[in-house]
């Protein structure tokens, strides 16, 4: 399947859940926001656009709370040759590409995510990524309309301190916890570090995947994001109520990853399975 099949399956398959999933969909210019926006036309009142609990303006009026939450996202790079080789132009023409897909994700009351990548080391300049330079990009995008920044260690480098003073420098600039959200690989077994470290400072939103999948094609070696289950039990472990049932995340850990022919990263899942085996 490519993109425009995924996004046709999503909004005419009904999920059998009774909750709304929210699916992100990448417009890197233009022309991926106006072949998104003519398959939301073709496939109206299938869609929310945003929160379903505060939005007064939903694609439909009915009540049927699964319908998915569709936004948009953008992807911009922390240092210069990142965003040569992922997005083949500069930081600068890449931000002016993205000012066009925002506003016209945000004219249709969408949702718009932005990504920065490398944050905490970059495959190409090594580590010293420049946390002021993370956070002009991120106040950039903000000042654009995007409604979240997702800061992502893509490469895995970063580490505790690291991440702390990237959080500081977001801080010093204006940008609120509130508005951002960390994506951390674990290539160097540091993801779960970063994470409380993140939690300390009053970042709320993570990125994660069940079974640790992932990757990225520019960073050989780099594994995939922090595995949802091991997540899972960190906040559980912290007195945080997730409201999901870990040992049944463990088992499509499981599942996917032999689906797919892929190791399953989850030290967690693993281990409570092998647990459950043992009994």
């Amino acid at each position: 399947m490519d993109a425009s099949e995924i996004m046709e399956h999503i909004l005419t398959k009904q999920d059998p859940s009774n909750h709304s999933i929210r699916y992100s969909f990448l417009a890197p210019n233009t022309k991926g926001l106006n072949n998104a926006m003519s398959i939301l036309n073709r496939n109206p009142h299938t869609y929310y656009v945003s929160d379903v609990t505060d939005d007064k303006d939903v694609a439909s009026t009915d009540s049927s709370a699964n319908k998915p939450y569709i936004e948009m996202s953008v992807f911009a790079a922390a240092t210069e040759s990142f965003s040569q080789k992922n997005l083949n132009c500069s930081i600068a023409t890449s931000l002016e590409r993205f000012k066009e897909v925002i506003q016209g994700a945000k004219d249709t009351g969408m949702r718009v995510r932005a990504y920065i990548s490398v944050v905490l080391g970059c495959p190409f300049e090594g580590y010293e990524v420049d946390p002021r330079r993370v956070a002009e990009i991120a106040t950039d995008l903000l000042e654009m309309g995007a409604d979240e920044i997702d800061l992502g260690d893509t490469t895995g480098m970063g580490t505790g301190p690291r991440t702390l003073e990237l959080l500081r420098a977001m801080q010093a600039a204006g940008v609120r916890n509130e508005d951002l959200a960390m994506h951390f690989h674990d290539t160097y077994g540091q993801a779960l570090v970063n994470t409380v470290v993140s939690l300390e400072h009053g970042i709320r939103t993570f990125d994660s995947s069940v079974g640790g999948l992932g990757g990225c094609p520019y960073s050989p070696g780099a594994t995939g994001n922090v595995a949802t289950e091991d997540m899972v039990y960190l906040m559980e472990s912290m007195g945080m109520h997730t409201g999901i049932d870990i040992n049944g995340l463990a088992d499509i850990g499981q599942w996917i990853t032999g689906e797919i022919g892929k190791p399953n990263s989850s030290s967690v899942g693993k281990a409570l399975i092998g647990a459950r085996q043992r009994q």
